[in-house]
């Protein structure tokens, strides 16, 4: 009996269909036959180690559009804000404008709530803040808060109580998170930044092994020049609706100066005599929805900047184990660490961060500027300090070859000489003459801006390299400086020389305070830092089958290693309470219970090896 043909031809063997297939190739015996590792191999040409370059330099790249598209967004952000916010103030200062656009609304206790919501509502940023990063992680809340300046800009379309005040009441709530997320973010880049610009040295050491301290710092150093040279800008870029729309409606400083009898160290209040009516025409409703039409689209970008550039500032297992940590010890964590005194030593620099800031758009922009200079050269001074700082912003990569506290002693010393100047000296309304001398001012006190924020946003990253302490650190930082605009708002209608005396006392306590710290450092005082609890998981799976928790610290690994995992740890997969050697089965003895992903591959736990 005759077998049966094959239901397929077997390949290399001569059959009923000829020697040849239908392209015509032999298909016999004789029939070349090429090697199995030609067809499924590597690459003949593959050079592991050029990938392996290849693919970190793409990460680093990675890391730098990050950078970029966060300090890009901030600019956008708070350039937006501060160019609607002074253009609205301005419009609604007139009181011929407020009488012919809103009648008897009550425009002025507008504008005192919201700006009330908008200074006094950060208060309670430090009870919120850390709850908010790390339920939504690092860039969601950036860009969380970024959408809530841009809805504060769409309020602008349609100005009452029931829209102004409420969305100052949310931009206020979002200030110190948008802010201490952009200082996480940033430091958690130049951390990046050194692992993929040094991973065989990590591959050497371990996954689990932390890179040396003060690894990352001339990378920190970098990436917080370039942040803080976009930040500045910011300034500059809110003139623009001042210099290119609401300039044209101003009357001169002859008009608006007429009142004023006193400038500089002299006056009291804000802008005291100065005239009720500043526009020489109303300008058009149509005008104003196209101005506020092109904030309202440039907001927009800065949240499409941070939602398409941006990256996440951790893996997802690290968001995952920061969260888990519990929210409890995530609300008490910041005040927990009062006890280290390196944060009380620095309170004084955050407060007076606060007040230099206030002081550059306030006390020196219209208490010296406007007074002397008039209205319509506001813009052109603040640009000055503008571009100032975002140029010095690059003096702070002087901290490369310098002790660290040279940049921010320096910028103090530079204001300090710059404030007793100042408290001597009382410009007089209408003169011109020493106009230079207001620039050549606001030039350099920007250039102590910029050394003062680079250097305090550096010292934190340096001092608190820990992923799982960062974004508690810049909250306290930007709460401080959140509670001095407070105080500030509080003492608006102080006299000239008291306002320069208050910031005279705090920038003389905020070095000498930081001076202190580093004295005490150089001695080898420890600083008490609150133990950050370990990560409890509720779900098991995969992803925590790795021997050590990627959220520890240095010392509680060296004690989990010493004393063996806890009794929280033993119900995550990680078994590394273990000893050494070949691992006991479920039967043998006590072990943890199997994870579901075991399970599910039919085991009882991790193979032997």
């Amino acid at each position: 009996m005759e077998a049966e043909p094959p239901l397929y031809p077997v390949a290399g063997a001569v059959g009923a269909q000829g020697d040849q297939d239908q392209l015509g190739v032999p298909d016999g015996p004789e029939a070349p036959v090429a090697p199995l590792d030609e067809l499924v191999g590597a690459y003949p040409n593959y050079n592991e180690e050029e990938e392996e370059r290849r693919y970190y330099r793409r990460k680093r790249l990675g890391v730098l559009k990050n950078v970029l598209a966060a300090s890009a967004g901030g600019t956008l952000t708070y350039g937006v804000y501060l160019g609607l916010l002074q253009m609205q103030l301005i419009l609604h200062y007139d009181e011929t404008y407020r009488e012919v656009k809103y009648g008897n609304m009550g425009l002025p206790d507008i504008d005192s709530k919201m700006l009330m919501g908008i200074n006094v509502t950060p208060i309670a940023a430090l009870l919120y803040t850390p709850v908010l990063i790390r339920f939504f992680g690092t860039k969601w809340m950036m860009f969380l808060a970024v959408g809530i300046y841009a809805l504060f800009v769409s309020t602008n379309y349609w100005e009452r109580y029931y829209t102004l005040v409420p969305s100052a009441v949310a931009l206020g709530m979002a200030i110190v998170p948008l802010w201490a997320s952009m200082g996480n973010y940033i430091t958690r880049m130049a951390q990046k930044y050194y692992e993929y610009s040094h991973y065989k040295e990590q591959e050497e050491q371990g996954p689990q092994q932390r890179p040396p301290r003060g690894s990352h710092a001339p990378y920190l150093l970098v990436f917080q020049a370039i942040f803080y040279s976009f930040f500045h800008l910011s300034f500059a870029c809110a003139q623009l609706p001042m210099i290119y729309f609401l300039n044209d409606y101003l009357y001169d400083l002859n008009h608006t100066l007429y009142r004023v009898q006193s400038c500089g160290t002299k006056s009291e209040g804000i802008l005291s005599g100065f005239n009720q009516t500043v526009l020489q025409t109303l300008p058009r409703s149509r005008n104003l929805i196209v101005v506020e039409s092109v904030l309202m689209a440039v907001a927009f970008l800065a949240m499409l900047l941070v939602l398409g550039l941006c990256g996440a500032a951790y893996r997802p297992t690290e968001e995952i184990d920061l969260r888990s940590v519990g929210w409890g010890n995530i609300f008490q964590l910041p005040f927990k660490h009062v006890r280290d005194f390196r944060l009380r030593h620095l309170v004084p620099f955050f407060i007076y961060s606060g007040f230099e800031v206030l002081f550059a758009c306030t006390g020196l922009a219209l208490g010296y500027g406007v007074c002397s200079l008039g209205l319509e050269r506001l813009a052109y001074l603040l640009v000055a300090y503008s571009l100032g700082a975002s140029a010095a912003s690059f003096l702070g990569l002087l901290g490369l070859w310098l002790p660290r506290s040279v940049p921010l002693v320096a910028g103090a010393g530079l204001h300090l000489l710059l404030t007793l100047g100042l408290f001597f000296w009382a410009p007089k309304p209408r003169v011109l003459q020493y106009s230079w001398v207001l620039y050549v001012t606001a030039i350099l006190w920007g250039v102590g801006s910029a050394l003062n924020k680079t250097g305090l946003s550096t010292l934190l990253g340096v001092l608190y390299e820990d992923k799982e302490r960062q974004d508690f650190i810049f909250t306290i930082y930007h709460w401080w400086q959140a509670v001095a605009i407070f105080i500030v708002y509080l003492g608006s209608s102080l006299p000239m020389k008291a306002k320069l005396a208050v910031l005279l006392v705090t920038l003389v306590a905020a070095v000498a305070s930081y001076l202190r710290m580093e004295q005490k450092l150089q001695r080898g005082v420890v600083p008490r830092q609150p133990r950050i609890p370990r990560p409890q998981h509720k779900v098991r799976g995969y992803r925590y089958l790795e021997e050590d928790n990627s959220d520890e610290s240095d010392q509680e690994g060296e004690r989990g290693a010493g004393g063996g995992g806890g009794g929280g740890h033993r119900e995550d997969c990680a078994d590394d309470a273990l000893p050494a050697g070949p691992r006991p089965r479920a039967d043998q003895g006590p072990c943890r219970r199997p994870c579901p992903y075991e399970q599910a591959q039919g085991g009882d736990g991790p193979e032997e090896l």
